[in-house]
């Protein structure tokens, strides 16, 4: 029968404990480094997904996490880019482009922008994470 060793208690043999602890480290490790790591970092993760996370899609997790270090972007409940809501990007080279992110198009770190003027569609982007310096909601109320 396997002992428990100083680093463990019995309590921490159980299966219920493992699978805790499990949950703890995505949440205060894998998701909160997916907020961070820059794109390249991103596509290595992504090709060892399953190994790294499990058996969870990765545009529902490591592309939605990744996607949380701009909150105006996304909705807590949604994966991916927030379609419902008119945003303004800024890159890093001071270009602000407006529209809606469209979330089927919106891959692999990419934001894709939807906007209409004079009944005319327009779309911007891809636009790599991370050239994205700050994503704010447009108040349509306001405009």
């Amino acid at each position: 029968m396997n002992q428990p060793t100083d680093a463990t208690s019995a309590a921490d043999t159980t299966f219920e404990a493992l699978a805790a602890s499990r949950r703890e480290w995505i949440e205060s490790v894998l998701r909160p480094w997916c907020r961070i790591a820059c794109r390249a970092e991103l596509i290595k993760a992504d090709a060892e997904w399953h190994d790294i996370a499990g058996r969870v899609d990765s545009a529902a997790t490591l592309w939605s996490w990744a996607w949380e270090r701009f909150p105006d972007l996304v909705h807590p409940d949604l994966a991916g880019p927030n379609e419902t809501h008119r945003v303004e990007v800024t890159l890093e080279n001071g270009d602000t482009f407006t529209g809606f992110p469209n979330n089927r198009e919106s891959v692999r770190g990419n934001l894709v922008l939807l906007d209409t003027a004079d009944g005319t569609e327009y779309t911007y982007g891809p636009f790599p994470i991370d050239s994205i310096t700050a994503v704010g909601k447009i108040d349509e109320q306001a405009a």
